[in-house]
C-alpha cells in the first residue's frame, strides 16, 4: 500500500474544533500536515496528534492573500475549515467566509493542488442570515477558482470541544430553564465531528467526487427540543423549557450578542434557526452524503455521554441512573 508521507496537505483553520479532528485523521493516514492559522503559537495542542515533525503550524490569515500563498507553498492539497459563528472586529462573515475561501482556492489553483472546502448545510445566497449568505458566497468563490473542488456541507457538528452540545449542557448547569427558540421545532441532523473529519480525509484521498457538494448529516433528524432532551438525559438534569417566539428571541439577542460563554446569542443565529438544517433529498438521491462516502454516522445519543459527563452534578463519579 503506497504511503502518503511525501504528500503535503495545508489545513487552514486546523487548530479549531473541526480542525483538530481533521488533523488527527490526516496524521493517521501518514500525510505531512501544515496547519495555517492566525495564531500558530496557540496550535501546540496539535503536535501530539502525529509523529515527530509530521505536523507543523504556520501563520496565515485569509484576509491577507500573501500569507495564504506562502502557507500553500509546495502543498499537494488544501483544506479550508475557517469559519466563525459570530463576527468580531475585522473578522466579518463576508471577509472570513465569503471572500476568504476564494483566496485559499486561488492559491491552491496556482500550485495545482487539490481543494477541499468545508461549508455548511443552509448555505444560501438568498437567506435572511448573513452567515448563510457568506457561506454560499464562499462556495461560489471556491468553485470559480477550482472547478474540480470538493465542497462538504455538514449539519450542526457535535463533539468533545463543540459549541453546541457543550453550550446547552453548560447552560443547564446554571439555569433552571432552557430556551426553545421558535418553540424548538427547528429540525437538525447533528453530525459527529469524527465523521466529518473522515469525510474530509477521504476527499483528500480522492475518494470523493470532484466538482460535487456533499451534505453531511447524522443518522437521525431531531427537533431542537429533542436535542435538548437528549443532552439533559446525558447530564442527568431536569430543566424546564421556555418557548420563545422568533421575534422575542431576536429582540433578546440584541443584548445577548455581547454576553459571555453559553449565554451568547446573536440576531443572525436566531435567523438561522428559522430554517431546518438537514440533508436534502437531492443529496441523498445523488449519494452525496456520508453514506455515499462509505461512512456510517454516529448519533448524538451514542457519542455525547463520552464527553458531556463533566456536566453531571458529580461528574464522572455520579452513580448511573437505574
Amino acid at each position: 500500500m503506497p504511503s502518503n508521507i511525501d504528500t503535503l496537505v495545508t489545513v487552514f483553520g486546523g487548530s479549531g474544533f473541526i480542525g483538530r479532528h481533521v488533523v488527527r485523521a490526516l496524521a493517521k493516514r501518514d500525510y505531512r500536515i501544515r496547519v495555517a492559522v492566525r495564531r500558530p503559537e496557540l496550535a501546540g495542542h496539535l503536535q501530539p496528534l502525529g509523529k515527530v515533525g509530521q505536523i507543523h503550524a504556520v501563520q496565515a490569515n485569509l484576509r491577507y492573500p500573501a500569507s495564504v500563498g506562502a502557507a500553500m507553498r509546495d502543498s499537494h492539497a488544501a483544506i479550508n475549515l475557517v469559519g466563525i459563528l459570530a463576527e468580531g472586529g475585522a473578522q466579518s462573515f463576508e471577509a472570513v467566509q465569503g471572500a476568504g475561501p476564494g483566496v485559499v482556492a486561488k492559491a491552491a489553483s496556482a500550485g495545482g493542488a487539490r481543494m477541499v472546502h468545508v461549508s455548511a448545510i443552509g448555505a444560501d445566497e438568498n437567506s435572511p442570515s448573513r452567515y448563510a449568505r457568506s457561506k454560499a458566497a464562499g462556495e461560489k468563490a471556491v468553485l470559480a477558482a477550482v472547478p474540480a473542488a470538493t465542497i462538504l456541507r455538514p449539519s450542526v457538528v457535535f463533539g468533545p470541544e463543540d459549541q453546541f452540545s457543550n453550550r446547552f449542557a453548560a447552560l443547564a448547569r446554571v439555569s433552571p430553564f432552557l430556551p426553545l427558540i421558535g418553540g424548538g421545532l427547528t429540525r437538525l441532523q447533528p453530525v459527529y465531528v469524527g465523521d466529518v473529519a473522515t469525510a474530509v480525509a477521504d476527499a483528500v484521498d480522492g475518494k470523493a467526487k470532484e466538482s460535487a457538494v456533499y451534505e453531511l448529516g447524522g443518522p437521525e433528524v431531531l427537533t431542537m427540543r429533542e436535542v435538548m432532551e437528549i443532552i439533559l438525559a446525558v447530564i442527568e438534569r431536569k430543566r424546564m423549557f421556555l418557548s420563545l417566539p422568533f421575534g422575542l428571541a431576536k429582540l433578546q439577542a440584541l443584548a445577548l450578542q455581547f454576553a459571555p460563554g453559553a449565554l451568547k446569542l446573536t440576531p443572525d443565529q436566531v435567523e438561522l434557526l428559522r430554517g431546518d438544517n438537514v440533508v436534502s433529498d437531492a443529496a441523498k438521491a445523488a449519494d452525496l452524503t456520508l453514506e455515499g462516502l462509505g461512512v456510517t454516522p454516529d448519533s448524538l445519543e451514542a457519542v455525547a455521554p463520552q464527553y458531556l459527563w463533566r456536566f453531571r452534578k458529580m461528574g464522572q463519579f455520579q452513580k448511573k441512573s437505574a
